[in-house]
C-alpha cells in the first residue's frame, strides 16, 4: 500500500477534497471482508433539503428553468460567495473546476450522508382526541436523518420495527442519489443494499437489544439478498422468513408463475418470540391441523424425526393398563438393552402391557421417558385410546397446553374414567395459536384493504401498493400483544398504514402503544412532470402540497382518527375481521405532525435554537401531555419531564419534580459539568441529560460509517 499512499498523498496536495474522498473510499475497500454479502457501496447518498437557508460552503444541486423538461442535474456545487440575490456556486467537472453565478432561487440544498448533521423538528399541526395518551408521531423528513434525530430521542427504546422498503423492481420505485434506479442499471442492487445497509445499521441502534422484533417486507426481487444482510447485520438475531398471500388472483406475467405473495422477514432480538394469540379461523388453513377451541392431545407414541427404538432405548418400555383398558395402571422401566425382546416382560396380574409399536409393526418409541409419563399420569395429563391390546393409542398433554390449564387458558371441568382431565373448550373469539409460515388470510389481500381502504379515507388520491391493513396488523400483534405501552417504528411509512394498525391494535384491547412513522414528502414520477409543465419546483408550495407525507401519510391518519375523509365527510364503511365497526367512529388517539429541520451546531449549543429542540425533548419523554416550547421563568415541568435553563433556579426545579410522581427525564442546560452533576444528584430517580452537550455528541458519532 505505501505506493498507493504517495499517491494518495499527492492528490491530496493538488485537491484536498478528492484526496479526501479516495482515502475514504481506499479504507472501505481494506474493510471489505473476504466472505459474506459482497456489494459496491458507492459514493455517499445525498438528500434535497428544499427551503433549507442556503449558507456558504452550502453543497447545492442546480434546478432547472421553471417550466424546463430538462432532467435535473444530479451534480453537487458547492456555494463559494453569497450574495443578496445571486451565489457563486463551483464543481469539479471533466477534471476542471468550474464556476458560475446562479440565482438563489434556483438552487436547492444537499446534505451528503456523510456530512455530519444536527437535526431538530418543527411541529406543524396535532390531532388531539386521546386525551392522556402518548402522541403517535409523523415527521416528514429524510429517513436516514431522522433515524439519527431517533438515536438520541429512542436508543434502545422501540419494540418494533416494521418497515416496507422499495423493491427495487426497476420501474423508478425508488431514487438513489436523486436519480430513479431503473432495471438496465448494471449496479442497481449493490445500490439497493448500500441504501439499506446505512438505514439498518441505525435501526438496530433503535431496537430494544433484550426483546425486540424488525419486519421487513420484501417480494422475489430482492429477497435472497435481504436476507443475507439481515444475517449479516444482526448476527446475533433469530431470522425466520414467511410467505404472505397479497392478491387471491395472482398477477399475471408473461413467462412467469403469477405473483400472488410476498415475504415477511421476522428478525427476533434477545428473548422476542411471536406469542400466541386469538386467530380466526381463516388462520386454520396455515397450519397442518385444525384448531377447534379444545386442548390439544398430542400421541404418545413418536413420529417424525427418530421414531425408532434403534438408538433410543431410554424411550422404550410398557405402560401397564388394567385389563379392561380403562385405567393406567403403572409406568414400567426401559427394558435393559436393545437386544432384550418385549416378551421378556411379565405384565403385573390382572394387567396388559402396551408398548409403542409402530403402524407397519416394528418398535417404535415413546415421545418422552418413564419419570416425565409418570408425572403427566399424576397430574392427568395422559389418556387412554380405544384398547387395541398392546397397540392401544397413548395421548399426552405437550407442554404447551398443560401451561394453558396452569394460566387459566383452559379451565379443569373434571376427570374422566381413565383419570385424564376433562376441560372447558373455547369460543372462536377466544383461541389462540403461532401459525405456520405460510399466510394465506383472505383479510391480507391489498387490493381490496389496501389500495380500495385507502380510498374510503382519501377520495381522488392514489398510493401505489399499499399494505392491507390487517396484515400489517396481524404482523405486529404476535410481537405487541403483550405489550400494551409498545413503541413501534415505521421508517418507510408511505401510506401510514403501520399507525393506522397500531391504532386498531389499542382499540382491541385498551393499549397505550404508539406510532412514530418516518416518510419524506417526494412527489410521484408522474405528478413532477405535470408540475413542472406548470413551471413548478420543489419547494415551491404548490409542488410540496403533492409530496407523500403532506398528501397522502399526514391526511389518512388525520382521517383514521377523527373519522372524516380528506374532503371532510365521514368516512363510509365498515372496519372487518378482529374489530368491526364504522370507519366513521375514527379512534380515541392523538398525533403530532412534524417535519425534520437541519440547526446550526453553533447555535444550538448557544441555546439558539430551542424551537427546534424542544420537540425532540418531547419525544424522548414519551410523547405525552404538552410540549415545553419555552422557559422563560428559568425552568418548566410536565407530567413526564422538565427542563432546567436557569441553575440559580435549581432549588424549586428539584421540588417540582420530586412531587411529580410519573415524571421520567429531566433535561439540564449547561456548559459546567460540575453544577449539572450537583443538580443531577438531588434527584436520582429520573433520567438526567445534559444540554446541549449530549446531543451534539450524538451528533458527532451518527452519520454514514459504512
Amino acid at each position: 500500500m505505501s505506493r498507493l499512499s504517495e499517491l494518495m498523498s499527492a492528490v491530496s496536495d493538488l485537491d484536498p477534497k478528492v484526496g479526501g474522498e479516495l482515502v475514504r473510499e481506499i479504507k472501505l475497500l481494506q474493510q471489505r471482508t473476504s466472505y459474506g454479502l459482497m456489494f459496491e457501496r458507492h459514493r455517499p447518498e445525498a438528500v434535497e433539503l428544499p427551503g433549507h437557508p442556503v449558507r456558504t460552503n452550502s453543497k447545492v444541486r442546480l434546478l432547472p428553468g421553471r417550466g424546463s423538461h430538462e432532467t435535473p442535474d444530479s451534480r453537487l456545487w458547492s456555494v463559494e460567495r453569497v450574495r443578496r440575490d445571486e451565489l457563486e456556486v463551483a464543481a469539479i467537472i471533466d477534471g476542471n473546476i468550474e464556476t458560475r453565478t446562479v440565482a438563489r432561487d434556483d438552487v436547492l440544498v444537499v446534505a451528503e450522508f456523510s456530512d455530519r448533521i444536527y437535526p431538530g423538528l418543527r411541529l406543524d399541526e396535532t390531532v388531539e382526541l386521546g386525551g392522556d395518551k402518548p402522541f403517535h408521531s409523523v415527521i416528514n423528513g429524510e429517513n436516514f436523518h431522522v433515524l439519527e434525530q431517533l438515536t438520541f430521542t429512542h436508543e434502545h427504546a422501540v419494540d418494533v420495527i416494521y418497515i416496507d422498503p422499495p423493491y427495487n423492481t426497476g420501474a423508478k420505485d425508488w431514487k438513489y442519489n436523486n436519480d430513479y434506479v431503473v432495471d438496465d442499471d448494471q449496479y442497481r442492487h449493490s445500490k439497493w443494499l448500500a441504501f439499506m445497509e446505512r438505514r439498518l445499521k441505525l435501526a438496530k441502534r433503535l431496537l430494544r437489544p433484550e426483546d425486540s422484533v424488525l419486519i421487513v417486507t420484501i417480494d422475489e426481487k430482492e429477497y435472497l439478498r435481504l436476507g443475507l444482510l439481515l444475517e449479516q447485520t444482526f448476527p446475533e438475531a433469530q431470522i425466520q422468513m414467511v410467505s404472505v398471500a397479497i392478491n387471491p388472483a395472482a398477477v399475471a406475467r408473461k413467462g412467469y408463475f403469477g405473483r400472488s405473495d410476498e415475504y415477511y422477514f421476522f428478525v427476533r432480538l434477545g428473548g422476542a418470540v411471536a406469542s400466541a394469540v386469538p386467530l380466526g379461523p381463516e388462520w386454520v388453513a396455515t397450519r397442518g391441523r385444525t384448531h377447534r377451541g379444545v386442548i390439544r392431545w398430542d400421541l404418545l407414541r413418536r413420529s417424525g424425526s427418530s421414531p425408532t427404538r434403534a438408538g433410543h432405548p431410554g424411550t422404550f418400555y410398557p405402560i401397564f393398563l388394567s385389563g379392561d383398558g380403562r385405567e393406567v395402571h403403572s409406568i414400567g422401566d426401559p427394558l435393559p438393552s436393545e437386544e432384550t425382546p418385549r416378551s421378556s416382560v411379565t405384565p403385573p396380574e390382572g394387567t396388559i402391557a402396551v408398548w409403542p409399536i409402530r403402524q407397519d409393526g416394528t418398535e417404535g418409541r415413546w415421545s418422552l421417558g418413564p419419570d416425565a409419563v409418570r408425572r403427566l399420569l399424576s397430574n392427568g395429563y395422559l389418556r387412554l385410546g380405544t384398547l387395541a391390546g398392546e397397540r392401544t393409542p397413548i395421548y399426552y398433554l405437550p407442554r404447551g397446553e398443560a401451561q394453558k390449564i396452569e394460566s387459566g387458558v383452559y379451565e379443569v371441568l373434571g376427570r374422566a374414567d381413565d383419570g385424564s382431565v376433562i376441560t372447558s373448550s373455547l369460543e372462536e373469539q377466544e383461541r389462540t395459536q403461532v401459525p405456520g409460515s405460510q399466510w394465506k388470510i383472505p383479510s391480507h389481500d391489498s387490493t381490496q384493504y389496501g389500495s380500495r381502504l385507502l380510498a374510503k379515507f382519501l377520495p381522488g388520491r392514489k398510493f401505489p401498493f399499499p399494505k392491507s391493513l390487517y396484515a400489517v396488523e396481524d404482523a405486529l400483534r404476535f410481537f405487541v400483544s403483550d405489550k400494551p405501552d409498545a413503541v413501534v417504528l415505521d421508517f418507510f411509512a408511505g401510506s401510514g398504514t403501520t399507525a393506522h394498525a397500531v391504532m386498531r391494535l389499542n382499540r382491541q384491547d385498551g393499549g397505550r402503544r404508539q406510532c412514530i412513522s418516518v416518510t419524506n414528502n417526494e412527489v410521484s414520477v408522474d405528478e413532477q412532470a405535470k408540475l413542472r409543465g406548470k413551471g413548478l419546483r420543489p419547494g415551491d408550495r404548490e409542488w410540496e402540497q403533492f409530496g407523500i407525507c403532506d398528501y397522502i401519510t399526514k391526511p389518512r391518519i388525520r382521517a383514521a382518527i377523527t373519522g372524516m375523509t380528506s374532503d371532510n365527510e365521514p368516512v363510509k364503511g365498515e372496519y372487518k375481521f378482529v374489530d368491526e365497526f364504522s370507519l366513521a367512529d375514527g379512534f380515541e388517539e392523538n398525533a403530532a405532525f412534524m417535519t425534520l429541520t437541519y440547526e446550526s451546531p453553533w447555535l444550538v449549543s448557544n441555546d439558539k435554537s430551542f424551537a427546534h429542540i424542544a420537540p425532540m425533548l418531547w419525544l424522548r419523554a414519551g410523547a405525552r401531555g404538552e410540549i415545553i416550547r419555552d422557559v422563560e421563568t428559568g425552568w418548566a415541568v410536565t407530567e413526564v419531564y422538565g427542563i432546567l435553563r436557569d441553575l440559580d433556579q435549581s432549588a424549586a426545579f428539584i421540588e417540582a419534580v420530586r412531587s411529580t410522581p410519573e415524571l421520567r427525564v429531566v433535561f439540564i442546560v449547561t456548559d459546567d459539568e460540575g453544577r449539572f452533576q450537583q443538580v443531577a444528584a438531588e434527584i436520582p430517580e429520573v433520567e438526567q441529560v445534559r444540554l446541549y452537550a449530549e446531543y451534539l455528541r450524538n451528533c458527532e458519532i451518527t452519520g454514514d460509517q459504512s
